[in-house]
């Protein structure tokens, strides 16, 4: 099993020690928790890819300490880089641009881009700016399964696989970065998150599809957990479940309503943001509880929304 550390200041000696040895380390971000590892050393990221059994193909996101370091990691930092980065940087953005020479081809999955951010939580800038050097970080979880948002769920997904894990308490947003291509004039968005279309000023455009292959999660199956997902509209999850369970499913539901007394476990949610912040942990109880299904109620694609039914959609495969 992984050692579990606080973010005190041994706990991050501990960290900064595993990863300068080309060791992995988990470690909470605003977003969802990070399977770090040196972006650097080549043998280091591959060992991410081996721990998640994540495809080769699918690029890394770097996590730097603050924009000055891009330069370590970006051949070419364009001036619409740099407005995003001063816009919203330390925060849930990544930026695709295009990538130095001297990372290795499988932190950027044999791509010549490279995404990079800057996270917006204390434990992550305090790791990243006491080891100074960019990890390279997708989430902390098995490919493919829901992400994880507290440091229990990287233990059970990946338990002695990673050789410290850092708890920083429950991820506040939930849901991953926003990912937009920052190559052009104008920012070109690959994958949703919680800075909104909205927030970028390009509502309505979309990415081409081969621009797609930039951005970390979006061409394969994900957050999954291991019951099955039936999405409901708004307001129809209580009915859906009574009926699942009527039929003999044993039920998980996930829903603005009360649930029926007899759904294995619940997870009551405001608004499409409350939802963000706590849908892996709903999907992951669900399947903890022996749920056959989990009854998702959607939430309107306007905002946060978008990332949050991006995610719906993947996890129901």
């Amino acid at each position: 099993m992984a050692g579990v550390v606080v973010p005190d200041v041994d706990g991050l000696a501990r960290a900064c020690a595993a990863l300068r040895a080309g060791e992995l380390v988990a470690f909470p971000t605003e977003t969802v928790y990070g399977l770090g590892a040196d972006a650097r050393r080549a043998d280091a990221v591959a060992r991410v890819f081996a721990a998640k059994g994540r495809p080769a193909d699918n690029p890394l996101i770097v996590h730097l300490a603050d924009a000055g370091q891009v330069g370590s990691v970006v051949s070419r930092w364009t001036p619409l880089a740099r407005s995003l980065a001063a816009t919203f940087w330390p925060g849930p953005l990544t930026i695709v641009v295009d990538a130095a020479d001297t990372l290795p081809s499988v932190t950027t999955g044999g791509l010549s881009t490279v995404a990079v951010r800057v996270p917006d939580h204390p434990v992550a800038e305090a790791l990243l700016r006491a080891v100074d050097l960019p990890v390279a970080a997708p989430s902390a979880n098995r490919s493919g399964r829901p992400s994880p948002t507290e440091a229990r769920h990287v233990a059970d997904d990946l338990g002695d696989a990673v050789a410290v894990v850092v708890d920083g308490g429950p991820c506040p947003v939930g849901v991953e970065s926003t990912v937009v291509d920052a190559r052009g004039p104008r920012p070109v968005v690959l994958r949703e998150g919680s800075i909104t279309r909205e927030d970028l000023g390009v509502v309505g455009e979309t990415a081409d599809p081969d621009a797609l292959r930039a951005s970390p999660g979006t061409r394969y199956r994900h957050y999954a957990p291991r019951c099955r997902v039936a999405l409901v509209a708004p307001g129809e999850g209580p009915l859906v479940a009574k009926q699942s369970i009527e039929a003999g499913e044993r039920v998980a539901l996930v829903s603005c309503d009360a649930a029926p007394a007899e759904v294995v476990t619940a997870t009551r949610f405001a608004d499409a943001a409350d939802l963000a912040r706590h849908l892996y942990a709903a999907l992951r109880a669900a399947e903890q509880a022996g749920a056959d299904v989990v009854v998702v109620e959607s939430v309107p694609e306007v905002g946060v929304g978008r990332a949050v039914m991006d995610r719906l959609r993947r996890a129901a495969g």
